[in-house]
């Protein structure tokens, strides 16, 4: 399992930069690979990724998530077996660090040639920079979620 950890610093608040972070739907406009994000419910979505020319799909489920501090997850289902947390911190009224910490398994020969190629650690690299691309440029968030999930929680709630 590679571990892959990436902070920036965003220009926009701490809600703001959270917020936007739990609209998953809109993660194919700032990472690579994503082709689509559908959001099941508050904790679960399913991923449509393109990884060195493969199409992976799989589920995650948010497993601790506490709004404008953390958001936690990991796969349940599918060909791909990661696990991370995003966390953010408020460093002052208009500036926000964001940093991404995840535990990816790659799984077939494309995946694992990436990963010892150094191709996932650069795509997350990037992904976080267009984030802060994404979110000062559009100056406000698309939406916002601000429900608590905690460890241990089983059942799934609608939107």
């Amino acid at each position: 399992m590679s571990t892959v950890r990436e902070a920036v610093e965003v220009d926009v608040p701490l809600h703001t930069a959270y917020n936007q972070w739990t609209q998953f739907e809109e993660f194919p406009n700032f990472m690579e690979g994503v082709e689509e994000v559908r959001q099941l419910d508050d904790r679960h979505n399913h991923w449509t990724m393109k990884i060195g020319g493969v199409r992976r799909e799989f589920d995650t489920e948010i497993v601790d998530q506490l709004p404008d501090e953390r958001i936690t997850w990991r796969t349940t289902s599918g060909d791909t077996s990661q696990r991370g947390t995003v966390r953010f911190e408020r460093l002052d009224d208009s500036h926000t660090k964001v940093e991404l910490v995840m535990d990816v398994e790659p799984s077939g020969a494309a995946e694992k040639t990436a990963d010892l190629l150094g191709t996932i650690d650069r795509r997350v690299k990037g992904d976080m920079k267009r984030f802060k691309q994404f979110i000062e440029e559009r100056g406000g968030e698309s939406g916002a979620w601000r429900g608590r999930v905690r460890p241990g929680d089983t059942g799934p709630s609608a939107l």
